[in-house]
């Protein structure tokens, strides 16, 4: 499955809900729905690596 980047999504949705001059309300609230969803799982993913560094930095003080 190949990876879809975030212009091939704007992409999408410019075609999917027609052909506007500007991006709708709807757009907006979707590709901020996506970029919250990428932001929280990236720092879900982190959170261990990013607890492992402050108990470091901790440490150092």
């Amino acid at each position: 499955m190949t990876q879809m980047t975030f212009t091939d999504l704007v992409t999408y949705f410019r075609a999917r809900f027609g052909a506007e001059d500007g991006q709708t309300m709807a757009e907006y609230g979707v590709v901020l729905a996506v970029i919250t969803a990428l932001v929280v799982a990236a720092l879900l993913a982190l959170s261990g690596a990013i607890a492992n560094a402050l108990h470091s930095v901790q440490g150092y003080l």
